[in-house]
Protein backbone atom coordinates (compact mmCIF):
# COMPACT_ATOMS: atom_id res chain seq x y z
CA UNK A 1 0.00 0.00 0.00
CA UNK A 2 2.62 2.58 1.09
CA UNK A 3 4.81 2.04 -1.71
CA UNK A 4 3.14 0.56 -4.95
CA UNK A 5 -0.24 2.15 -4.39
CA UNK A 6 1.41 5.55 -2.59
CA UNK A 7 -1.46 5.25 -0.23
CA UNK A 8 -1.69 5.92 3.76
CA UNK A 9 -4.54 3.87 5.17
CA UNK A 10 -5.47 6.63 7.84
CA UNK A 11 -8.14 4.20 9.57
CA UNK A 12 -6.15 1.17 10.91
CA UNK A 13 -8.21 -0.43 13.72
CA UNK A 14 -9.28 -4.08 14.97
CA UNK A 15 -12.69 -3.97 13.21
CA UNK A 16 -10.53 -3.15 9.82
CA UNK A 17 -8.54 -6.44 10.39
CA UNK A 18 -9.43 -9.82 9.68
CA UNK A 19 -7.33 -12.67 11.55
CA UNK A 20 -7.40 -16.15 10.88
CA UNK A 21 -7.43 -19.10 13.65
CA UNK A 22 -3.83 -19.06 14.36
CA UNK A 23 -4.02 -23.06 15.34
CA UNK A 24 -6.89 -25.96 14.52
CA UNK A 25 -6.96 -26.45 18.55
CA UNK A 26 -8.98 -23.11 18.89
CA UNK A 27 -11.78 -24.96 16.55
CA UNK A 28 -11.66 -28.58 18.18
CA UNK A 29 -11.97 -27.20 21.19
CA UNK A 30 -14.91 -25.09 20.38
CA UNK A 31 -16.83 -28.01 18.94
CA UNK A 32 -16.31 -30.11 21.92
CA UNK A 33 -17.78 -27.10 24.20
CA UNK A 34 -20.71 -26.57 21.78
CA UNK A 35 -21.71 -30.52 23.25
CA UNK A 36 -21.59 -29.26 26.91
CA UNK A 37 -22.68 -25.68 26.29
CA UNK A 38 -24.33 -24.48 22.78
CA UNK A 39 -24.50 -21.34 21.54
CA UNK A 40 -27.81 -19.83 21.50
CA UNK A 41 -29.84 -19.76 18.08
CA UNK A 42 -33.62 -19.80 16.71
CA UNK A 43 -35.04 -21.70 14.02
CA UNK A 44 -36.88 -20.07 11.57
CA UNK A 45 -37.89 -21.56 8.03
CA UNK A 46 -35.92 -24.53 8.61
CA UNK A 47 -32.86 -23.22 9.24
CA UNK A 48 -30.73 -22.49 12.70
CA UNK A 49 -29.60 -19.10 12.75
CA UNK A 50 -26.98 -19.05 16.03
CA UNK A 51 -25.98 -16.24 17.70
CA UNK A 52 -22.55 -14.08 16.59
CA UNK A 53 -19.05 -15.98 18.59
CA UNK A 54 -16.19 -13.80 17.99
CA UNK A 55 -14.50 -14.62 21.91
CA UNK A 56 -11.95 -17.93 21.33
CA UNK A 57 -9.75 -16.91 24.38
CA UNK A 58 -5.71 -15.27 24.36
CA UNK A 59 -3.98 -16.69 21.64
CA UNK A 60 -2.23 -19.73 21.43
CA UNK A 61 0.32 -18.37 18.88
CA UNK A 62 1.33 -15.54 17.20
CA UNK A 63 2.00 -17.34 14.18
CA UNK A 64 -0.93 -15.53 12.39
CA UNK A 65 -0.89 -13.07 8.91
CA UNK A 66 -3.67 -10.48 9.81
CA UNK A 67 -5.25 -8.80 6.71
CA UNK A 68 -6.62 -4.98 6.32
CA UNK A 69 -10.07 -5.32 4.96
CA UNK A 70 -11.12 -1.75 5.14
CA UNK A 71 -9.34 0.65 2.55
CA UNK A 72 -12.31 3.33 2.49
CA UNK A 73 -10.55 6.10 3.93
CA UNK A 74 -7.31 5.74 2.59
CA UNK A 75 -5.57 8.82 1.25
CA UNK A 76 -2.73 9.58 -1.49
CA UNK A 77 0.90 9.98 0.54
CA UNK A 78 2.98 11.65 -1.62
CA UNK A 79 1.46 14.75 -2.02
CA UNK A 80 4.56 17.75 -2.04
CA UNK A 81 2.10 19.67 0.48
CA UNK A 82 2.38 18.07 4.07
CA UNK A 83 -1.42 17.02 5.14
CA UNK A 84 -2.33 17.90 8.32
CA UNK A 85 -6.42 17.51 8.40
CA UNK A 86 -7.69 15.04 11.38
CA UNK A 87 -7.24 11.43 10.20
CA UNK A 88 -7.32 8.16 13.00
CA UNK A 89 -9.28 6.26 15.45
CA UNK A 90 -8.86 8.10 18.05
CA UNK A 91 -7.02 5.27 20.40
CA UNK A 92 -4.49 4.92 17.43
CA UNK A 93 -4.07 9.02 16.64
CA UNK A 94 -0.27 9.92 16.11
CA UNK A 95 1.36 12.71 17.52
CA UNK A 96 2.08 14.25 14.44
CA UNK A 97 -1.75 14.25 13.64
CA UNK A 98 -2.91 15.76 17.02
CA UNK A 99 0.09 18.23 16.80
CA UNK A 100 -0.62 19.10 13.25
CA UNK A 101 2.74 18.86 12.03
CA UNK A 102 1.74 17.06 8.96
CA UNK A 103 1.57 13.18 8.36
CA UNK A 104 1.96 10.95 5.78
CA UNK A 105 3.03 6.95 5.30
CA UNK A 106 4.29 7.11 8.58
CA UNK A 107 0.92 7.98 10.28
CA UNK A 108 0.20 4.20 9.62
CA UNK A 109 3.31 3.11 11.29
CA UNK A 110 2.10 4.65 14.25
CA UNK A 111 -1.68 2.93 14.25
CA UNK A 112 0.17 -0.13 13.81
CA UNK A 113 2.65 0.01 16.80
CA UNK A 114 -0.48 1.00 18.67
CA UNK A 115 -2.78 -1.55 17.48
CA UNK A 116 -0.66 -4.15 18.22
CA UNK A 117 -1.57 -4.41 21.57
CA UNK A 118 -5.24 -5.11 20.96
CA UNK A 119 -4.02 -8.34 18.86
CA UNK A 120 -1.43 -8.84 21.70
CA UNK A 121 -3.32 -8.53 24.75
CA UNK A 122 -6.81 -7.81 23.93
CA UNK A 123 -6.91 -4.06 25.36
CA UNK A 124 -5.66 -0.72 24.41
CA UNK A 125 -1.77 0.61 24.94
CA UNK A 126 -3.59 4.35 25.48
CA UNK A 127 -6.19 3.58 28.08
CA UNK A 128 -6.82 6.97 29.74
CA UNK A 129 -7.31 9.40 27.17
CA UNK A 130 -10.78 10.43 28.10
CA UNK A 131 -11.73 13.26 30.00
CA UNK A 132 -14.16 12.77 33.13
CA UNK A 133 -17.24 13.38 30.64
CA UNK A 134 -15.92 10.40 28.98
CA UNK A 135 -15.03 12.17 25.63
CA UNK A 136 -11.75 12.16 23.50
CA UNK A 137 -8.55 13.86 25.04
CA UNK A 138 -5.65 14.89 22.81
CA UNK A 139 -4.14 16.51 26.40
CA UNK A 140 -4.67 13.12 28.56
CA UNK A 141 -3.48 11.08 25.13
CA UNK A 142 0.18 13.33 24.82
CA UNK A 143 0.02 12.99 28.45
CA UNK A 144 0.14 8.87 28.41
CA UNK A 145 2.09 8.55 25.29
CA UNK A 146 5.05 11.16 27.34
CA UNK A 147 4.66 8.32 30.31
CA UNK A 148 4.94 5.85 27.64
CA UNK A 149 7.74 6.96 25.62
CA UNK A 150 9.34 9.69 27.25
CA UNK A 151 8.75 13.49 26.57
CA UNK A 152 8.92 14.45 22.69
CA UNK A 153 11.72 16.06 21.23
CA UNK A 154 12.43 19.46 20.68
CA UNK A 155 12.30 19.12 17.28
CA UNK A 156 8.83 18.48 17.23
CA UNK A 157 7.60 20.81 19.43
CA UNK A 158 8.67 23.52 16.74
CA UNK A 159 7.24 22.08 14.33
CA UNK A 160 4.01 22.17 16.45
CA UNK A 161 4.47 25.64 16.86
CA UNK A 162 4.90 26.37 13.33
CA UNK A 163 2.07 24.26 12.54
CA UNK A 164 -0.65 26.41 14.47
CA UNK A 165 -0.25 28.94 11.31
CA UNK A 166 -1.39 26.12 9.01
CA UNK A 167 -4.66 26.13 7.96
CA UNK A 168 -7.15 23.49 6.23
CA UNK A 169 -10.23 24.15 3.86
CA UNK A 170 -12.87 23.68 4.32
CA UNK A 171 -13.35 23.97 7.84
CA UNK A 172 -14.22 20.85 10.09
CA UNK A 173 -16.61 20.85 12.74
CA UNK A 174 -14.60 19.45 15.93
CA UNK A 175 -16.58 16.96 18.70
CA UNK A 176 -17.87 19.50 20.74
CA UNK A 177 -19.31 21.30 17.22
CA UNK A 178 -17.42 24.31 16.97
CA UNK A 179 -15.82 24.84 12.38
CA UNK A 180 -12.01 24.77 12.83
CA UNK A 181 -9.23 25.29 10.58
CA UNK A 182 -6.03 23.63 12.50
CA UNK A 183 -4.99 20.85 14.46
CA UNK A 184 -4.64 23.45 17.58
CA UNK A 185 -8.55 24.35 17.90
CA UNK A 186 -9.59 21.01 16.25
CA UNK A 187 -8.02 18.91 19.34
CA UNK A 188 -7.74 21.93 22.07
CA UNK A 189 -4.19 22.68 21.71
CA UNK A 190 -1.74 24.30 22.34
CA UNK A 191 -0.36 21.52 24.25
CA UNK A 192 3.59 22.93 24.63
CA UNK A 193 4.09 26.23 25.92
CA UNK A 194 6.69 28.90 24.85
CA UNK A 195 9.76 27.13 26.51
CA UNK A 196 8.72 23.86 24.95
CA UNK A 197 7.12 22.47 28.29
CA UNK A 198 3.64 20.42 28.36
CA UNK A 199 0.85 22.26 29.24
CA UNK A 200 -0.61 19.32 31.02
CA UNK A 201 1.58 17.75 33.26
CA UNK A 202 -0.91 16.93 35.94
CA UNK A 203 -2.26 14.42 33.34
CA UNK A 204 0.88 12.51 32.91
CA UNK A 205 0.35 9.66 34.36
CA UNK A 206 3.02 8.02 37.15
CA UNK A 207 2.19 4.50 36.96
CA UNK A 208 2.37 3.07 33.65
CA UNK A 209 5.06 1.94 32.15
CA UNK A 210 5.47 0.06 27.90
CA UNK A 211 7.25 -3.11 29.31
CA UNK A 212 4.76 -4.00 32.52
CA UNK A 213 1.82 -3.42 29.83
CA UNK A 214 2.91 -6.76 28.44
CA UNK A 215 1.75 -9.94 30.04
CA UNK A 216 1.46 -12.57 27.26
CA UNK A 217 5.16 -12.58 26.87
CA UNK A 218 8.28 -13.25 28.60
CA UNK A 219 12.39 -13.34 28.59
CA UNK A 220 13.78 -13.23 24.83
CA UNK A 221 10.03 -12.82 23.49
CA UNK A 222 9.53 -10.39 25.27
CA UNK A 223 12.21 -8.25 24.70
CA UNK A 224 12.72 -8.72 21.31
CA UNK A 225 8.71 -7.57 20.99
CA UNK A 226 9.62 -4.25 22.99
CA UNK A 227 12.20 -3.64 20.57
CA UNK A 228 10.15 -4.28 17.43
CA UNK A 229 7.09 -2.23 18.79
CA UNK A 230 9.58 0.84 19.72
CA UNK A 231 10.90 1.06 16.09
CA UNK A 232 6.84 2.19 15.27
CA UNK A 233 6.03 4.02 18.72
CA UNK A 234 8.60 6.87 17.70
CA UNK A 235 7.64 10.56 17.73
CA UNK A 236 9.17 11.70 14.99
CA UNK A 237 7.58 10.59 11.98
CA UNK A 238 10.70 9.79 9.93
CA UNK A 239 12.55 7.87 13.19
CA UNK A 240 9.81 5.60 12.36
CA UNK A 241 10.65 2.23 10.18
CA UNK A 242 8.78 1.73 7.19
CA UNK A 243 6.60 -1.33 6.16
CA UNK A 244 9.57 -2.96 4.58
CA UNK A 245 12.06 -2.57 6.93
CA UNK A 246 9.51 -3.69 9.77
CA UNK A 247 9.22 -7.20 7.67
CA UNK A 248 12.47 -8.03 8.46
CA UNK A 249 12.46 -7.54 12.13
CA UNK A 250 13.65 -10.20 14.17
CA UNK A 251 10.81 -10.73 15.85
CA UNK A 252 8.81 -11.39 13.04
CA UNK A 253 11.34 -14.00 11.62
CA UNK A 254 12.26 -15.73 14.15
CA UNK A 255 11.44 -19.60 14.17
CA UNK A 256 7.52 -20.26 14.15
CA UNK A 257 8.23 -22.78 16.81
CA UNK A 258 8.97 -20.46 19.31
CA UNK A 259 5.88 -18.60 18.69
CA UNK A 260 4.26 -20.28 20.93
Amino acid sequence: MYIEAHKAIADLKPENILVGFEDTSVIEDFVRAQAENPMPGKSRDGRTIYQSHNQFGPLRSFYILPKIADFGLAQRGDDPQPKIHPIQPDHYRAPEVILGTGWTYSADIWNLGVMIWNLVENKDLFRQIHSNHDEYSAQAHLAEMIALLGPPPKELIRRETEGRKWKWRPAIENAAGKLCERASEFYGGPFFDAEGEFMYKELIPSDVNLADSITSLEGEDKRLFLEFVSKMLQWLPEDRKTARELLQDTWLRRDPSSKD
